[in-house]
């Protein structure tokens, strides 16, 4: 099942640097991942200057479940309190966009 994940940074003073030192292994996870089937697509927020303050994903989880024990229980940018808020919802991504989810 694919999941639209949108989630924002927090919006405290060091919230640019828990970013910055969860990035690298953000990053690597990510790239995991996408290498397992799981993420399909990914961009970060940017606010009107151009910093990064939040993240947007496509995923594919047989379940929310499991998108949580198999993801985000073990996401950096979870883990280091650099998204504050993550909003979960089910979508639909057509085959012509992503072939990998036929």
């Amino acid at each position: 099942m694919h999941f639209l994940v949108t989630a924002y940074d927090g919006v405290d003073n060091d919230s640019s640097l828990r970013r910055y030192n969860a990035r690298e292994r953000h990053l690597d996870g990510v790239k995991t991942k996408i290498k397992e089937g799981s993420h399909l697509f990914g961009a970060a927020i940017l606010n009107e200057q151009g910093d990064m303050i939040g993240s947007v994903m496509i995923v594919d989880y047989p379940s929310i479940e499991m998108l949580h024990s198999e993801w985000l229980n073990s996401e950096p940018y979870v883990l280091d309190n650099v998204w504050e808020r993550i909003d979960i919802q089910p979508c639909r991504v057509p085959d012509f966009f992503c072939p990998a989810t036929k």
